[in-house]
């Protein structure tokens, strides 16, 4: 099955270099490009795309503000964004997975890199360069707990997350709780079951029934949840 990419940045050079790079790829097609979020929107529509590679800063309509029409369109459900941006800095990172992007990275990622972004993001999972993750778990350091959120009692790495305030997590049982812990850490499906024992399919299991309970579209969603219930504390 070809892999269908939107391309969205106001840059028409970083475009054209991206349509090459992608439509060389066997199983990925260019299907469209976009030169500011509106207009991403619409033909992610139009064009039936798999993924939407977006540039956060774009004139009128930004790239936060196109992912959040795209997450809330529900017969735009099955489009992914994967956020590209020259500045990996923490409030990108938060605003981008809160927006609804299922992964962040910089436009300075190897061509190599950028291709299995699509492929991981198409295939369901999320996408975290390691600069963006150190300041996803800075950008909370520095925040503590969202207003009316508290810590959750026991919290860190896997706790089981029964002191927060918000009762979100309530609707998990207590083995989804400590996936959720783990997939927030950023180990993968095979590392949640070499530490739980158990097989990778269960694991993904938990992990589609955490994210059906909760409302998620990804993983991704699922590490900004876990984070804002108090469920899991990033160590200092």
């Amino acid at each position: 099955m070809t892999i269908r990419v939107l391309l969205a940045d106001d840059q028409a050079l970083l475009r054209s270099a991206f349509r090459i790079l992608v439509d060389s790829e066997p199983g990925m097609e260019v299907v469209g490009e976009a030169s500011d979020g509106a207009e991403a929107v619409r033909l992610a529509g139009e064009r039936r795309a798999d993924i939407v590679l977006m540039d956060i800063r774009m004139p009128g309509t930004d790239g936060l503000a196109a992912t959040r029409l795209i997450s809330a369109d529900p017969e735009l459900s099955g489009v992914r964004v994967v956020m590209l941006t020259t500045f990996e800095v923490d409030e990108y990172v938060v605003e981008s997975l809160r927006a609804g992007a299922s992964g962040f990275l910089g436009k300075g990622a190897e061509p190599g890199e950028l291709l299995a972004a699509i492929r991981t993001v198409a295939a369901g999972e999320s996408l975290l360069s390691p600069a963006a993750t150190t300041a996803l778990i800075a950008s909370f350091l520095s925040q503590g707990a969202p207003p009316g959120e508290p810590p959750a009692g026991g919290g860190g790495e896997g706790g089981d997350g029964r002191g927060d305030g918000t009762g979100r997590l309530d609707v998990l049982t207590g083995r989804e709780r400590e996936v959720l812990g783990l997939v927030a850490a950023g180990l993968s499906n095979g590392e949640i079951a070499e530490r739980l024992t158990v097989s990778p399919l269960t694991v993904k299991t938990h992990v589609n029934r955490a994210m059906a309970k909760l409302g998620a579209r990804d993983r991704a969603q699922l590490v900004v949840i876990a984070y804002e219930s108090g469920l899991v504390r990033p160590r200092v």
